[in-house]
């Protein structure tokens, strides 16, 4: 079986909810999924007309005969079919003449027909009730306090929300990271149409019932192969169908009107995109604001309590794949293109000509600087990383000048963060399966250590947001596992970075949570582990 991670990111302490809620399905959320689910089948239905009407319009006048002949045949074998003699003796039994016409009896709860409506299923509101259940479980209540004990969240505890395909099977995982048991853990996961590419928290809620818009919520945005983005509620447990869909998709209502005019729209337009969902962003100061980057080459912002798109950007000529707001300016985004071309635009005045800045491959990643918002970070896919002045935008891309470039890897630089918490530590990640360390000061970027972490090709590096794990990196990659590095138990980071942290006490050695297996496997690993990693640490410092 192969799988593999291809995005990740942490949710901050204190989000999500200490005991999630079970899935209800309700008449309410039966009507809302069956409009979504029936505009899919519409949508459907429309590709297959349309395909049918392309076929029917190559074919000849022989193939109507043919046709014809077929159906004439068709008819003949069903009458021999029906010549059944129900006066058998072996068939009298099952009574088949009146086969249809029996009732249900009376207080037997509602029954289903087959392939029957689903709001037909027999149900009780309790076991006690259900005839069909004879072993009556007396320690019920037992059972669904040791559930909630085990879905129970802490203050303490980090989620790590990790984006994972496995065969053909896409879905995102929901971790729990409980850092002073060294624990990690998926606590649930959710089914998704597609191979999703960008995952993106939201501290808001979007389209729960209930729940005022201005409350703060647990949600997370994903955006997939597929056009549409699909938002997702982390404190319901098992859900059937997202809380709302930022696309084509989700338009139920005047959709269906537009559909009648014409056929679905494959051009870039304003209200969706019509490709793969490269990246997303939300926008910590204005909450309601969500932007999206697409192979369709253009970026979208969303309005989260409409659930519609605002506006619809063109600042590229090719696939758009990271978005990055401005925390100081919360109306700049900054994104990179495979166009090779970084733009800082502000959203408020889309008909500006915006900053662009060049660089010697296709962008991979932008970030902006956390601690001097003046600067942003851009990788590539050659394995560069650059660092840009906004104040000090180029007449021209070609004739882009940034305060230092590094030559981070031999491959691609497909995930990068930099650190939240503590200043100038940077992280790298790369195709080459290398994970590189960096300490940036004054006279530019100097390698602090580099690890494999036994993840494959690397995917997603990102910071832990709290400063209470502040040194704690979540990595994952092409093998779809997923790992928790404590940089701080790294004898060359506690040295770098000593002067910009409270030292911690006490004798540390290498560590690297991962999900556990075995108890056996577990140990044997972890003397492995520890032996390797001393000897990387020789390696990595004769290196630098």
């Amino acid at each position: 079986m192969t799988s593999m991670i291809t995005a990740a990111q942490w949710v901050p302490r204190g989000f999500a909810a200490p005991f999630p809620t079970k899935y209800t399905f309700d008449e309410e959320e039966f009507a809302r999924i069956a409009e979504l689910a029936k505009l899919k089948l519409d949508d459907a239905e429309e590709d297959l007309e349309e395909a049918q009407e392309k076929e029917a319009g190559k074919k000849g006048g022989n193939d109507k005969v043919d046709s014809s002949m077929e159906v004439e045949g068709a008819k003949n074998g069903k009458q021999e079919q029906d010549k059944v003699n129900l006066d058998d003796d072996d068939l009298k039994e099952y009574n088949l003449d009146n086969y249809d016409d029996e009732d249900d009896a009376p207080g037997q709860g509602e029954s289903m027909g087959i392939f029957g409506n689903v709001k037909n299923l027999a149900y009780y509101e309790s076991n006690a009730e259900d005839p069909y259940i004879t072993l009556k479980n007396e320690a019920g209540e037992d059972d669904e306090d040791e559930d909630r004990e085990d879905l129970q969240i802490l203050a303490t505890d980090n989620l790590i929300l990790s984006a994972k395909v496995e065969d053909e099977l896409a879905h995102l995982e929901v971790y729990v990271y409980e850092d002073a048991a060294d624990n990690l853990y998926v606590h649930h996961d959710i089914m998704l149409p597609a191979i999703p590419l960008a995952v993106e928290w939201l501290d808001m809620p979007v389209n729960k019932a209930g729940v005022e818009k201005v409350a703060r919520g647990n949600f997370v945005a994903i955006g997939t192969m597929d056009p549409d983005i699909e938002v997702w509620d982390l404190d319901t447990i098992d859900c059937m169908y997202p809380n709302a869909i930022l696309g084509q998709g989700g338009n139920t209502g005047e959709q269906k009107d537009k559909k009648k005019k014409k056929k679905k729209s494959k051009k870039a337009n304003d209200e969706f995109h019509v490709d793969a969902v490269l990246s997303l962003a939300a926008n910590r100061q204005h909450r309601n604001l969500l932007a999206s980057a697409s192979a369709d080459k253009t970026v979208k912002l969303w309005d989260l309590n409409t659930t519609k798109c605002a506006k619809s950007y063109s600042y590229h000529t090719d696939k758009v794949c990271s978005l990055a707001w401005h925390s100081a300016e919360p109306t700049v985004l900054l994104s990179g293109s495979y166009d090779r071309t970084v733009v800082a635009a502000d959203m408020r005045a889309p008909d500006a000509k915006a900053p662009r800045w060049g660089v010697e491959s296709d962008v991979e990643n932008v970030r902006w600087d956390p601690h001097d918002q003046n600067f942003f970070f851009v990788s590539t896919e050659n394995g560069a990383v650059h660092y840009h002045d906004i104040r000090n935008a180029p007449s021209d891309p070609t004739a882009t000048k940034s305060v230092w470039t590094l030559q981070a890897h031999d491959e691609s630089v497909s995930s990068f963060d930099i650190n939240p918490v503590i200043p100038g530590f940077m992280a790298t990640g790369s195709s080459d399966k290398s994970v590189k360390l960096w300490n940036i000061d004054s006279t530019g970027p100097k390698l602090v250590v580099s690890r494999d972490l036994d993840v494959g090709k690397v995917f997603a590096t990102t910071f832990a947001p709290d400063a209470e794990v502040g040194f704690r990196l979540a990595v994952a990659g092409s093998h779809g596992s997923m790992h928790v590095w404590d940089t701080s138990t790294n004898g060359s980071v506690r040295q770098t970075f000593a002067h910009r942290v409270p030292e911690q006490g006490g004798k540390k050695e290498d560590r690297l949570v991962g999900v556990e297996e075995s108890d056996t496997d577990s140990d044997s690993d972890e003397g492995a582990e520890n032996d390797e990693q001393e000897d990387d640490d020789d390696d990595s410092m004769s290196d630098a």
